[in-house]
């Protein structure tokens, strides 16, 4: 039995000095050496808590967040700075951040300065930026279903140099040979909806191209195979996608939605599709999407207005995403030629094979 017990605590001591060496490899791994400013007892502290905190450090606090102006002082502590990043909804963790700035030694070359700071970073790349005040990079963000305009209005608090003028303008030449789209007559739903590091210094001709350039990246071979499958130039599925992307809500339904809208296509019925209308609008005043369409929305004289005119709008009415052209690529294999919105506020749809059933779909 006392062998046992010795051989037990003997087993215990080598569990420690295993982790007593593992945690600063771990920690230099993932953040280089600690700053030679900390002691032995130091180091291996801030090595635990560094790999404590990692996925938080390393994890934005919104992905979509915006970006926002920030002011360090001259004289602030980095605790200070923390508290102010945390409250403003830039870092997720006040403790995290102090444990990167100290086990790195960034804690000491924090530089004062103006900066713009976004959500979208993680605490690393905040840490770094604070400690260069002429920072020449940004985060640049489009969404999935901004037209033209939308991605234009970001500009202004994008921190890039480009006007929204400028950007229109350029904007207006067909996409560069990268994409292969003739029949393009705008970048119009070639600008892919992405998270982009950017040089603040990047002219409108440029961005345009990294987004077009993003968008031929993921235009894979089955994507395109997809689309041939189902009839359509990429031009035209490009169309498609933009509809499709401003028609659903919920994710999973895109499939669903569609495999109507080819169906239709193939029956030669008009698509009769909201977001069309809402393209034809354009700016209301409020907003580039008006909600609810008016009777008379609906009668507006426009090639884009699917309610009037049969097939597919001129253009694309928006930039979708990867998972919109992925639906009309590989569409749900349904009887479909209905959908309206469900009444329980969901975002869901109701999809009917005949307009009868369409009708029985409504809400009383």
């Amino acid at each position: 039995m006392r062998r046992f017990i010795l051989a037990f605590f003997f087993l215990l001591i080598l569990l420690a000095l295993a982790v007593l060496i593992a945690i600063p490899i771990i920690a230099k791994s993932l953040y280089g050496a600690p700053s030679p400013a900390l002691s032995g007892i130091q180091g291996f502290k801030y090595a635990a808590k560094i790999i404590y905190y990692n996925s938080t450090i390393k994890r934005p606090t919104d992905p979509f967040g915006t970006e926002k102006n920030f002011k360090l002082s001259n004289g602030e502590s980095p605790y200070q700075i923390a508290a102010r990043l945390k409250s403003e909804g830039l870092i997720l963790d006040e403790d995290a951040f102090i444990t990167l700035l100290v086990y790195t030694g960034a804690d000491s070359h924090l530089l004062p300065g103006n900066y713009k700071l976004s959500p979208t970073l993680s605490m690393q790349s905040i840490a770094g930026m604070l400690q260069d005040s002429r920072t020449s990079q940004i985060i640049f963000i489009v969404l999935p279903g901004w037209r033209i305009e939308e991605i234009a209005e970001s500009l202004a608090s994008s921190g890039l140099s480009i006007s929204e003028k400028t950007f229109l303008d350029a904007a207006q030449i067909p996409p560069p040979r990268v994409v292969d789209a003739e029949e393009a007559t705008s970048s119009e739903g070639f600008l892919f909806p992405d998270q982009y590091l950017l040089s603040r210094d990047l002219t409108a001709e440029e961005l345009l191209a990294e987004l077009t350039q993003n968008f031929a990246d993921h235009l894979s071979p089955e994507l395109k195979a997809g689309f041939a499958m189902q009839g359509l130039t990429l031009y035209d599925a490009v169309k498609l996608a933009s509809i499709v992307e401003r028609e659903a809500v919920v994710a999973d339904e895109r499939k669903m939605i569609a495999s109507v809208f080819l169906n239709r296509l193939r029956a030669s019925q008009k698509l009769e599709s909201d977001p069309t209308v809402q393209y034809a609008l354009g700016y209301t005043g409020e907003t580039w999407w008006k909600a609810p369409l008016s009777y008379a929305d609906l009668k507006i004289q426009s090639p884009y207005n699917a309610y009037l005119y049969a097939g597919l709008p001129p253009t694309p009415i928006c930039n979708p995403s990867l998972g919109s052209l992925k639906a009309v690529a590989f569409p749900a294999e349904t009887n479909y030629y209905y959908f309206r919105a469900r009444c329980d506020g969901s975002g869901l749809h109701a999809f009917a094979e005949t307009f009868e059933e369409h009708l029985n779909n409504g809400c009383e």
